[in-house]
């Protein structure tokens, strides 16, 4: 295996975990310490796990089972999480929006590693 690749997964695999650790402080923290891009909270949530899953499947490719339990466990975790928090609510709408980025995400991230890998 290329060293470059070696070293590209490497840093995925940190850069994918730092990601979701920020998703979740911003899914579990107060509301007011939530950051928001000015868009739809809709689009920011899918956004947000389009992206990790992404990360995850890029970093993880012969582990793509592993990178999806990660992803879309986290999904459903967070949203669940929230009821832990007065301030935040948890929903089945919201979770399907996390699920459906994340699937997304994953699917993009593993035919970047797939063509990545081909080179």
């Amino acid at each position: 295996m290329n060293n470059r690749v070696v070293n590209l997964e490497t840093f995925l695999k940190i850069v994918a975990w730092l990601c979701l650790a920020g998703i979740a402080f911003a899914t579990l923290s107060p509301i007011g310490l939530r950051p928001t891009t000015g868009l739809s909270p809709s689009i920011e949530r899918f956004g947000a796990f389009a992206l990790v899953g992404a990360l995850f499947a890029a970093a993880y490719p012969r582990y793509i089972l592993f990178a999806a339990l990660i992803v879309l466990g986290a999904a459903a975790l967070f949203e669940l999480l929230q009821v832990l928090e007065p301030s935040r609510h948890g929903r089945l709408f919201d979770a399907s929006v996390k699920l459906a980025g994340g699937t997304c995400g994953l699917a993009a991230g593993l035919i970047f590693a797939r063509l990545l890998r081909g080179r």
